[in-house]
């Protein structure tokens, strides 16, 4: 049986990730969860806006319908 995309994902709880909103806000920060709906809990988040300041913002939930795109980090 081959993975689902989201698969990918769930092995990287406790690992940095990238996100991409369709709001254009970049934010990087630990996975600690994440549902079917793409749902997903971020601690240490920080988000960028057109390569601008940096925020940060602590112990975020993203709405997974806000997301256009999302990535495990590789160190």
């Amino acid at each position: 049986m081959s993975e689902r995309p989201i698969d990918a994902l769930d092995k990287a709880k406790g690992k940095k990730v990238f996100i991409k909103l369709k709001t254009g806000e970049e934010i990087t920060g630990i996975l600690k969860a994440l549902d079917l709906h793409l749902n997903l809990w971020i601690d240490d988040a920080d988000i960028m806006k057109n390569n601008e300041n940096k925020i940060k913002m602590g112990t975020i939930l993203i709405r997974g319908d806000t997301i256009v795109y999302a990535s495990p980090v590789q160190i």
